[in-house]
């Protein structure tokens, strides 16, 4: 999820996600946004030309806490390759220490780290673009293209820009409905495949068992999960530095009027699902959840201490008119290979190795981007006997759906939903007469950092 939402949320889910995972940050596995870089040049790079090359040479690693072990593990299974590894904060909880620190080499002429990685999916945006940017175009034989055809489709999206492919995709944060089939059950309740079942279901549950809930609007990344799964406009880049913003289309309104009828009725929340009176209060009583692949091990285990063989997870939802359905994404990690390293073969095949090696993918906190890495993964999911069906079909479905037409930008859709949408529900308005406001907020956000809005 986009990493810089105000730091009182971003908070509710770091203490929430440090009791999951321990060690690993929950935002280091579902990251995106930052918080207000620097606008970068608008221009095409230049062709890629590699510094000198030293064979042999020392490599300098950045990565959050919750990667240097990975590091640590290819080192140990690499000896002869030199490493010097940074633990940083990966960009993650709305840190803009990456770009900030790049932004200093370039003045200085030295520094960059040889490779990086962040937290932050929209990371790509910046380190693409310049006179010389900072990432390496990967796909300018560095990577293998049988490399990175292995990645699920759309993974590589927040990567290309320019014709390029500028970081390999640590992880994928695909949308899927959860539910607990175990109330479902009980109540007699079938798992609905549309949207409009969704919202007829809601409806009944808020009448037949109140206080009951099948979503919640109150998330940060409530834009990722709702208005990105039904194709609406919010962010669509058309160019360098050009983006479309929409949220009159009519396929923005439709999950606005939808996600309204059920606020109004009980049955969707105006809260977070990491706020400490959901977890005490609500948690037991979600029926349905559309969320990200993580909400599985971090929110319905961890947080919520949902017992074993209950939760189970359903495709993504269509609208009855949609040819097909899609999901949205709430996070994914990115590895930069530097343009300025001197040992390119050496970050080149690190990054390759923790993107989509096995030996540590497959035993991660969350789904992996790279599909041979995620059929492993998926295999330990099954091993926990956690969930009430294997999760597998579902995950690898929604891995391949995710709208291609929701794009990685400078500026968080997360950010701006939380100052200006979730205070106007609070504050009793609705999705559909603040849609308006939402739309100036994030055009004027990315004019601010020097997008032409359409």
């Amino acid at each position: 999820m986009n990493n810089d939402v105000p730091v009182t949320s971003r908070r509710q889910v770091r203490r929430a996600a440090g009791a999951a995972l321990g060690a690993v940050s929950l935002l280091a596995l579902a990251a995106c946004g930052n918080a207000d870089p620097t606008p970068a040049a608008s221009s095409s790079p230049a062709a890629f030309k590699p510094a000198t090359q030293q064979a042999g040479s020392e490599i300098t690693v950045w990565a959050d806490a919750a990667r240097v072990p990975g590091v640590q593990a290819y080192q140990k299974a690499h000896p002869d390759v030199k490493m010097k590894i940074v633990t940083y904060s990966g960009d993650a909880n709305g840190a803009n220490d990456l770009q900030t620190k790049v932004q200093l080499f370039d003045r200085t002429g030295s520094g960059w780290p040889d490779v990086a990685f962040s937290a932050n999916v929209n990371d790509g945006s910046w380190a693409s673009q310049g006179k010389t940017p900072y990432a390496a175009p990967v796909d300018k034989g560095l990577i293998p293209e049988s490399t990175l055809s292995g990645f699920a489709d759309g993974a590589l999206n927040p990567c290309t820009f320019n014709g390029a492919t500028y970081c390999l995709r640590n992880d994928l944060a695909q949308n899927v409905l959860w539910y607990n089939k175990s109330l479902m059950d009980k109540f007699g309740y079938s798992v609905p495949t549309t949207w409009e079942q969704y919202q007829a279901l809601g409806a009944k549950v808020a009448k037949e068992h109140p206080g009951y809930l099948v979503g919640t609007a109150g998330d940060a990344w409530t834009p990722e999960v709702y208005f990105w799964a039904s194709q609406c406009p919010a962010s669509t880049t058309t160019g360098a530095k050009k983006v479309t913003v929409n949220l009159q289309d009519p396929k923005c309104t439709r999950m606005a009027k939808l996600l309204d009828g059920l606020i109004a009725k009980g049955s969707v929340s105006k809260d977070t699902v990491f706020s400490a009176g959901f977890i005490k209060n609500k948690a037991s009583k979600v029926l349905m959840l559309p969320g990200p692949s993580w909400y599985g091990q971090v929110l319905f285990n961890s947080t919520f201490k949902i017992p074993k063989n209950r939760i189970a997870a359903a495709a993504p939802l269509k609208f009855g008119g949609d040819a097909k359905n899609y999901t949205g994404n709430v996070g994914g990690g990115l590895w930069f290979v530097s343009s300025h390293s001197k040992n390119l073969k050496a970050a080149s095949d690190l990054v390759s190795w923790m993107t989509t090696s096995n030996s540590y993918q497959a035993t991660a906190a969350t789904y992996p981007a790279y599909k041979e890495a995620a059929v492993a993964w998926l295999a330990n999911q099954k091993k926990t006997g956690y969930f009430a069906k294997d999760v597998s079909p579902v995950f690898q479905q929604a891995a391949e759906l995710i709208w291609p037409g929701w794009s990685a930008t400078q500026y968080s859709q997360e950010a701006i939903y939380s100052s200006t949408v979730i205070p106007a529900l609070n504050s009793g308005k609705t999705l559909t007469d603040t849609l308006g406001t939402w739309q100036t907020a994030i055009t004027d956000k990315a004019k601010s950092l020097g997008y032409t809005v359409n």
